[in-house]
């Protein structure tokens, strides 16, 4: 049995006829019939909990902030870097590296600046006296999860070389080719309040990061919290939760996970309306410049997929789309300069899409 917060109670009848779902309004619980979709819910289920408690355990040394620790653990699974917009000082460090500890993975942080050079990043070779011989040298992107502050402070040339690793999972190094360790996360931060000396991400780039997350400011409550834990001696202890090898599973199984043709056909639809607005009757043909790419319609799903994992379901539903489109979308819409100028966002654009676009 699969209690009813798993499943919204806005899924269409055809959703539920296809998932063979029977409602019981009685006791609020419903039953899976199929035992494929069955089998796929208990995993997820299982792994729910486990994704549970990395929440729980992220709160001993992050204040707040748990739709953005939600959304990264969402992108681990699903295997996708992020795009992280904050203004400095909000602990990103503290988030990637307190991660790290949870999943059990090692960690680095890159400062992106002007005079950083691909070698840097991705490493070099280096003559050896003592044997005659030219060494390989192994540079930063050869970790688990690695956090590039400030990426648009760095010339094209880095940002290339950093892109291209986080697309192919392998750096080429002097003519020798290495890959990447399993699991491999790039979190990279731009500050959206400066602009001067830096270069501008190209949107072909920016297109290659899963999801774009934004973070506010905290409440009041977590301002003082935040006061009270940094100027205090309280040592906190983060226990590892998940290992190596149950992350590489995670991400396997995300893959498995049940997306009907009718998921598809929705989000092929959202898609749709970010290039052909005007067939969906949404006047935004003079806000769009460029809508968004096939790897938006991908991340849609592979997302989508690992947010219905977290909520311990072998399947996808509408609201696990919506969930996850802003993150998904955000940074692969261009918008025009008349937009800009009226401080339209792509935000906006989003959720007047969602709101044309009727769900199954």
């Amino acid at each position: 049995m699969v209690q009813s917060s798993n499943i919204p109670q806005s899924i269409n009848s055809k959703i539920l006829k296809k998932y063979q779902l029977t409602v019981n309004n009685t006791n609020e619980t419903f039953t899976i019939s199929d035992e494929n979709i069955q089998e796929l819910t208990n995993i997820s289920t299982k792994y729910s909990k486990i994704i549970s408690n990395v929440m729980k355990e992220s709160q001993k040394n992050i204040v707040g902030q748990e739709e953005v620790i939600k959304k990264i653990i969402i992108s681990i699974i699903s295997d996708g870097h992020v795009l992280l917009e904050s203004v400095p000082g909000l602990a990103k460090t503290l988030m990637i590296k307190t991660m790290a500890d949870i999943f059990s993975v090692n960690n680095v942080r890159i400062q992106f600046t002007p005079d950083l050079l691909p070698a840097d990043i991705l490493g070099t070779k280096i003559y050896k006296n003592n044997t005659g011989t030219f060494e390989i040298q192994k540079g930063p992107i050869f970790h688990n999860f690695v956090l590039a502050d400030e990426i648009n402070r760095a010339p094209p040339k880095v940002q290339s070389a950093l892109l291209e690793s986080m697309q192919e999972k392998q750096v080429s190094i002097h003519g020798e080719t290495f890959q990447l360790d399993k699991p491999f996360l790039v979190l990279a931060t731009q500050n959206p309040i400066e602009n001067e000396g830096t270069y501008k991400l190209p949107e072909a780039q920016v297109d290659r990061f899963a999801v774009k997350i934004l973070i506010n400011y905290p409440t009041i409550d977590q301002e003082i919290k935040i006061m009270e834990r940094n100027t205090s001696n309280i040592q906190i202890k983060i226990n590892p939760v998940v290992k190596l090898n149950e992350i590489i599973e995670m991400q396997e199984f995300n893959e498995k996970i049940y997306a009907d043709n009718i998921i598809l056909k929705y989000v092929a639809k959202i898609i749709d309306a970010t290039r052909n607005p005007k067939k969906y009757e949404l006047d935004l043909e003079d806000i769009i410049e460029y809508g968004a790419s096939p790897r938006a319609s991908i991340w849609l799903i592979k997302t989508a997929k690992a947010n219905a994992m977290i909520n311990g379901r072998g399947y996808v539903v509408p609201e696990d789309i919506k969930e996850v489109a802003h993150d998904v979308l955000r940074h692969r819409l261009i918008l025009t300069f008349e937009a800009e100028a009226d401080e339209i966002n792509s935000d906006t654009v989003i959720d007047r899409i969602l709101e044309k676009i009727t769900s199954p």
